[in-house]
């Protein structure tokens, strides 16, 4: 049983550690996790990726279809992502041994094809957005999970950059990071003093959501932060006719974060800033992750304006997600000094997104 409940507070000591261990709980295997871009991967080429330990290799044909393989020939175990793409074949680059998109053998060059043995794991994979997925789990529930669209990525009233980053700790502390905005105080040197409002929030079995709007008690925005908002404000409306309104959401395992600025914000608009992530774990442990987003900006009417103010953007952008890689590095770092998770949360939002979290993922914890 989860220990947390997000609507009573339960009484323990502070900086000891919980009943229930939410950097125990893995990452779900039954859902679609990126592994590489697109463009990453051209035709007749090899790439070798990791989910949770597991060595994959994901290799184009002569088609342009992704496969994914478990990354180890069934002969010497030598990894496959070394070897020769021909078709949709995979040969390994030692003895030559050939799988097909299933990891089914079909080839050993010096035995004949009616002595063929066993072959490697295949794992289901696909393409959405410019991003390559593998689905780890049961096959069996891999197309009802496909992944739609990306966030605003694919649309062309959007400007946007990928996000693409190894993070040295639990993907839990990235959800839990991105959810919770009372943090923006590490953030005043980018920011100035920014206090965060909880508006509400709502949570189901697999997915938590929390609003917010923030003030400005001290210091001044800096240029990527203004650009943002300055971008969409009509010319004429002043800054104090102008309110923000962000919502953060965990479907899991995917997350997403929207901005809209306006005089009269109505939840049928696109936001000015729309954030799509996703935390594929890398080692056994899943205390790395790889993570995979897409941040888009809404263009503005003046055509090219965009193109001119985004170095002021990914600037702004690239040190405030410096700042949070940094910080959840370091809750990591604690994570293994203590042994155990000693989070003493009181945020209601954040156990609704903890609930989640462990209700979501695998654990072997009673």
């Amino acid at each position: 049983m989860i220990e947390e409940n997000s609507a009573v507070l339960p009484i323990r000591a502070a900086n000891s550690p919980n009943a229930f261990d939410l950097r125990q709980v893995q990452a779900h295997p039954n859902y679609w996790y990126p592994v590489a871009w697109s463009d990453e991967l051209g035709v007749g080429r090899t790439l070798a990726r990791r989910f949770a330990g597991e060595p994959i290799v994901i290799y184009r044909g002569s088609g342009g279809r992704v496969s994914a393989l478990e990354d180890r020939c069934a002969h010497r175990q030598v990894p496959l992502h070394l070897g020769v793409v021909s078709g949709d074949i995979l040969k390994c680059h030692y003895h030559g041994w050939a799988y097909d998109p299933s990891g089914k053998c079909v080839d050993v060059p010096y035995l004949g094809k009616c002595r063929l043995p066993n072959g490697v794991k295949s794992y289901p994979s696909c393409e959405v957005d410019g991003l390559i997925f593998i689905f780890p789990g049961d096959p069996a529930v891999a197309q009802s999970r496909l992944p739609s669209a990306l966030g605003s990525s694919g649309r062309g009233d959007y400007k946007t950059r990928r996000l693409n980053r190894e993070v040295a700790c639990h993907y839990t502390f990235m959800h839990e990071n991105l959810f919770d905005m009372n943090h923006q105080f590490m953030h005043r040197k980018q920011m100035g003093s920014m206090k965060a409002q909880c508006l509400g929030r709502e949570h189901g079995d697999d997915w938590a959501q929390v609003e917010y709007s923030f003030s400005r008690s001290e210091g001044k925005s800096s240029m990527g932060e203004r650009v943002i908002v300055d971008l969409v404000r009509k010319r004429g409306e002043s800054r104090g006719d102008f309110r923000d309104h962000m919502r953060i959401r965990t479907d899991y395992p995917y997350q997403s974060l929207k901005v809209w600025v306006g005089r009269d914000i109505k939840p049928t608009q696109d936001p000015v800033l729309d954030v799509w992530l996703c935390y594929t774990p890398l080692d056994h442990q899943q205390r790395e992750n790889r993570t995979y987003g897409y941040l888009s900006v809404k263009k503005p009417p003046i055509p090219g304006l965009i193109h001119a103010v985004w170095p002021f953007v990914v600037w702004f952008t690239e040190n405030i997600f410096r700042e949070d890689k940094d910080i959840v590095e370091q809750e990591q770092l604690a994570y293994n000094a203590q042994g155990a998770d000693w989070n003493n949360e009181v945020f209601p939002a954040l156990r609704d997104l903890r609930g989640v979290l462990a209700r979501c993922g695998i654990s072997d914890q009673t």
